[in-house]
């Protein structure tokens, strides 16, 4: 495991800095554990400070101080996101597996399962029902809800590995050795789609912090808990631009940008680094 992950610090630039930025990240959302205010605090700091040493982001019209407001916002998004990835990976894998190995009736229906869900237009679904939930709707519910419909699309993706493995010699070694199936698809299937795994899982909280921003700035998440989404449409209710308080939004919008385009470089760093192809080379290079 440090071979490959300090092969992926030499080898790919793009992960190298996208882990980087995702260490700040990390680190910033580990600071609201710090924070001398509690997360729903009004009135505790000068109204629409500008930033300054005391306040590094400045302050809102609600008295509240913009950069620890942050760490709670960039905390509960990627709870939400580490949730949706969670439900929507396991479900992808289970089904992905079971459908690979099976075969046959199964792999029929639960082919035509998965390829329902990905004509299913998410981001239309998932506002629907959030504005039905309006009021109503957590943090765990939303990232229930996106992992729900964030499962197809990686499972298709399993399967396809699943099936090549299953043809394979140490397969059929394992089967009359007497191993059940589910022994085989966990023991000797499993392992081959780590790496697949976690390439899904950085892209996985990529489109679920996205979809987050989305639907708090639209208020259809947890309007009572910080979030990344729900500062900027919090900025934009009390109209921190009209008003000239621009650090008021600038925060989220800023963070939001950093953490995408963190996940989106440590994505394509480690799908680069999975292509057989690059593999080759970085094989070649090495002898």
């Amino acid at each position: 495991m440090l071979v490959t992950i300090r092969d992926l610090f030499r080898y790919s630039p793009a992960f190298r800095y996208g882990s980087i930025i995702l260490v700040v990240v990390f680190i910033l959302a580990a600071l609201s554990f710090f924070s001398p205010y509690a997360a729903e605090a009004r009135r505790v700091v000068p109204r629409n400070a500008p930033p300054s040493w005391e306040h590094w982001f400045g302050t809102t019209s609600q008295g509240q101080d913009v950069f620890w407001m942050l760490t709670y916002a960039v905390r509960n998004t990627l709870i939400v996101a580490g949730l949706a990835v969670i439900i929507g990976r396991g479900i992808g894998v289970m089904i992905g597996m079971i459908s690979g190995y099976l075969g046959g009736r199964w792999d029929r229906f639960l082919s035509g399962l998965v390829d329902s869900f990905i004509v299913i237009p998410r981001l239309p679904l998932l506002i629907l029902i959030a504005a039905m939930l309006r009021g109503q709707m957590t943090l765990v519910a939303l990232g229930l809800m996106i992992g729900l419909l964030d499962w197809a699309i990686p499972s298709k993706r399993y399967r396809s590995q699943v099936l090549s493995l299953r043809e394979r010699e140490f397969t059929n070694t394992a089967v009359f050795s007497g191993m059940r199936a589910p022994k085989v698809v966990v023991r000797e299937h499993l392992p081959f789609l780590i790496p697949f795994l976690l390439a899904d899982v950085v892209s996985g909280f990529l489109f679920a912090i996205g979809l987050e921003v989305t639907l708090s700035v639209l208020g259809l998440g947890d309007m009572n808990a910080q979030s990344l989404g729900t500062m900027i449409y919090w900025g934009n209710y009390y109209q921190s631009l009209l008003a000239n308080r621009v650090w008021v939004l600038a925060a989220p919008i800023a963070a939001s940008v950093f953490i995408v385009v963190g996940f989106y470089l440590s994505s394509v760093g480690l799908t680069a680094y999975l292509d057989p192809r690059t593999r080759l080379a970085r094989l070649q290079a090495k002898g």
